[in-house]
């Protein structure tokens, strides 16, 4: 589980920086956080402290991305624009 948990976070990490993928980079952060939570109930310490780390840090990033690319479109859909 714990290694699962930092591939996600890695993967959501990374992916937080890149310009399209950050929409479903969210997904892998936020599964990321899971599964290293249930790692770190089961004992497993410091690859799973790791992958929480990682993925909070791409959730984080990847959060306000979404919620300006939400807002932008709103505006646009109020100008006629789409």
């Amino acid at each position: 589980m714990g290694i699962a948990g930092l591939v996600l976070g890695i993967l959501g990490a990374i992916g937080s920086f890149l310009p399209v993928v950050v929409y479903g980079a969210w997904l892998f952060a936020l599964a990321g956080i899971i599964v290293s939570a249930i790692a770190m109930k089961q004992g497993q310490g410091g690859i799973a402290v790791a992958g929480l780390v990682l993925s909070i840090v791409g959730f984080v990033i990847a959060l306000p991305s979404l919620i300006c690319a939400a807002a932008c479109a709103g505006a646009a859909s109020k100008l006629g624009a789409w």
